[in-house]
Protein backbone atom coordinates (compact mmCIF):
# COMPACT_ATOMS: atom_id res chain seq x y z
CA UNK A 1 0.00 0.00 0.00
CA UNK A 2 1.60 3.09 -1.05
CA UNK A 3 0.58 6.21 1.54
CA UNK A 4 1.73 9.82 2.30
CA UNK A 5 2.67 10.37 6.06
CA UNK A 6 1.42 13.37 7.50
CA UNK A 7 3.64 13.11 10.19
CA UNK A 8 6.89 11.46 11.23
CA UNK A 9 7.01 8.18 12.16
CA UNK A 10 9.44 6.83 13.89
CA UNK A 11 10.88 3.91 12.12
CA UNK A 12 9.39 4.61 8.69
CA UNK A 13 9.51 8.25 7.58
CA UNK A 14 9.34 12.09 8.03
CA UNK A 15 6.42 13.63 7.27
CA UNK A 16 5.89 13.83 3.35
CA UNK A 17 7.65 10.96 2.59
CA UNK A 18 5.56 8.47 0.32
CA UNK A 19 6.20 5.22 1.62
CA UNK A 20 5.36 1.75 0.85
CA UNK A 21 3.79 -0.26 3.65
CA UNK A 22 1.08 -3.77 3.63
CA UNK A 23 -2.38 -3.35 3.75
CA UNK A 24 -2.52 -4.27 7.40
CA UNK A 25 -0.45 -1.79 8.74
CA UNK A 26 -0.98 0.82 6.42
CA UNK A 27 -5.14 0.28 6.79
CA UNK A 28 -5.45 -0.50 10.65
CA UNK A 29 -2.58 2.04 12.03
CA UNK A 30 -1.64 4.73 10.12
CA UNK A 31 -4.83 5.60 8.41
CA UNK A 32 -6.72 5.51 11.41
CA UNK A 33 -4.49 7.31 13.51
CA UNK A 34 -4.00 10.35 10.61
CA UNK A 35 -0.51 9.40 10.27
CA UNK A 36 -0.87 8.79 6.28
CA UNK A 37 -2.88 9.36 4.11
CA UNK A 38 -3.83 7.24 0.44
CA UNK A 39 -0.90 8.53 -2.10
CA UNK A 40 -3.22 10.00 -4.85
CA UNK A 41 -1.52 11.58 -8.34
CA UNK A 42 -2.81 14.52 -6.66
CA UNK A 43 -1.52 14.31 -3.48
CA UNK A 44 2.03 13.09 -4.62
CA UNK A 45 2.22 16.30 -7.03
CA UNK A 46 1.20 18.53 -4.14
CA UNK A 47 3.90 16.86 -2.24
CA UNK A 48 6.66 17.19 -5.28
CA UNK A 49 5.25 20.98 -5.55
CA UNK A 50 6.12 21.59 -2.39
CA UNK A 51 9.31 20.10 -2.35
CA UNK A 52 10.71 21.81 -5.17
CA UNK A 53 9.23 25.35 -3.54
CA UNK A 54 11.39 24.33 -0.28
CA UNK A 55 14.31 23.64 -2.21
CA UNK A 56 14.39 26.43 -4.77
CA UNK A 57 13.31 29.02 -1.10
CA UNK A 58 16.49 27.39 0.48
CA UNK A 59 18.87 27.92 -2.73
CA UNK A 60 17.95 31.26 -2.02
CA UNK A 61 18.39 32.00 1.38
CA UNK A 62 22.02 30.71 0.49
CA UNK A 63 22.78 33.02 -2.54
CA UNK A 64 21.22 35.87 -0.46
CA UNK A 65 23.50 35.03 2.27
CA UNK A 66 26.56 34.13 -0.25
CA UNK A 67 26.37 37.67 -1.69
CA UNK A 68 26.29 38.85 1.74
CA UNK A 69 29.35 37.36 2.36
CA UNK A 70 31.07 38.51 -0.68
CA UNK A 71 29.85 41.95 0.15
CA UNK A 72 31.67 41.70 3.64
CA UNK A 73 34.81 39.63 2.68
CA UNK A 74 37.02 42.91 2.20
CA UNK A 75 35.40 44.56 5.30
CA UNK A 76 38.10 45.02 7.76
CA UNK A 77 36.55 46.32 11.03
CA UNK A 78 38.33 48.75 13.59
CA UNK A 79 36.99 49.71 16.79
CA UNK A 80 38.74 52.09 18.76
CA UNK A 81 38.27 51.28 23.05
CA UNK A 82 39.58 52.97 25.95
CA UNK A 83 42.37 51.30 27.47
CA UNK A 84 44.36 50.06 30.73
CA UNK A 85 48.05 50.99 30.33
CA UNK A 86 48.69 47.24 29.75
CA UNK A 87 46.07 46.98 26.60
CA UNK A 88 43.29 45.88 28.70
CA UNK A 89 40.01 47.49 27.75
CA UNK A 90 37.72 49.26 29.95
CA UNK A 91 34.91 47.12 29.53
CA UNK A 92 34.81 44.73 26.06
CA UNK A 93 33.34 44.88 22.92
CA UNK A 94 30.69 42.67 21.79
CA UNK A 95 28.38 41.34 19.50
CA UNK A 96 26.49 44.81 19.52
CA UNK A 97 30.04 46.73 18.69
CA UNK A 98 31.08 44.85 16.04
CA UNK A 99 27.41 44.87 14.18
CA UNK A 100 27.05 49.01 15.09
CA UNK A 101 30.60 49.06 12.92
CA UNK A 102 29.90 46.88 10.15
CA UNK A 103 26.68 49.00 9.84
CA UNK A 104 29.06 51.87 9.54
CA UNK A 105 31.32 50.78 6.72
CA UNK A 106 28.97 48.97 4.71
CA UNK A 107 25.18 49.85 5.59
CA UNK A 108 24.31 45.97 6.23
CA UNK A 109 22.74 45.27 9.64
CA UNK A 110 24.20 41.88 11.05
CA UNK A 111 21.77 39.72 13.66
CA UNK A 112 23.26 38.79 16.85
CA UNK A 113 22.75 35.54 16.51
CA UNK A 114 25.16 35.50 13.31
CA UNK A 115 27.75 36.35 15.17
CA UNK A 116 30.40 33.78 17.17
CA UNK A 117 32.12 35.36 19.85
CA UNK A 118 33.42 32.43 22.07
CA UNK A 119 33.69 35.43 24.74
CA UNK A 120 33.70 39.09 24.82
CA UNK A 121 36.88 41.05 23.67
CA UNK A 122 38.93 42.32 26.02
CA UNK A 123 42.37 42.95 24.76
CA UNK A 124 43.32 45.42 22.17
CA UNK A 125 44.82 43.68 18.79
CA UNK A 126 43.89 41.54 16.16
CA UNK A 127 41.01 39.43 16.29
CA UNK A 128 38.91 37.15 13.94
CA UNK A 129 35.45 37.00 14.10
CA UNK A 130 33.10 34.12 12.70
CA UNK A 131 30.15 34.92 11.18
CA UNK A 132 27.52 32.59 9.95
CA UNK A 133 24.88 33.72 8.11
CA UNK A 134 23.36 30.42 6.88
CA UNK A 135 24.67 26.88 7.97
CA UNK A 136 26.40 26.42 4.68
CA UNK A 137 27.83 30.15 4.44
CA UNK A 138 30.55 31.40 7.59
CA UNK A 139 33.03 33.68 6.97
CA UNK A 140 36.06 35.14 9.07
CA UNK A 141 35.61 39.01 9.80
CA UNK A 142 38.48 40.59 10.40
CA UNK A 143 38.71 42.97 13.75
CA UNK A 144 40.92 45.24 14.91
CA UNK A 145 40.71 46.67 18.68
CA UNK A 146 42.97 49.48 18.40
CA UNK A 147 43.32 52.48 21.53
CA UNK A 148 41.15 55.22 21.48
CA UNK A 149 43.11 58.71 21.91
CA UNK A 150 43.56 59.60 25.47
CA UNK A 151 42.91 63.56 26.21
CA UNK A 152 45.26 65.10 28.56
CA UNK A 153 44.04 67.53 30.98
CA UNK A 154 44.81 71.17 30.90
CA UNK A 155 47.07 70.81 33.65
CA UNK A 156 48.97 68.46 32.58
CA UNK A 157 52.27 67.88 30.96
Amino acid sequence: MRLVLTTDVAGLGAKGDIVEVSGGYGRNFLLPQGLAAKATTGLISQIQEAERARIEALRREVEAAEDLRLQLAETRIVIAANVTDQGRLFGSIGAAEIIDAVKSLSSVVLEPKLIELSEPIKMIGYHEVKINLHPEVQFVLPLDVIPAHRHRSAGSG
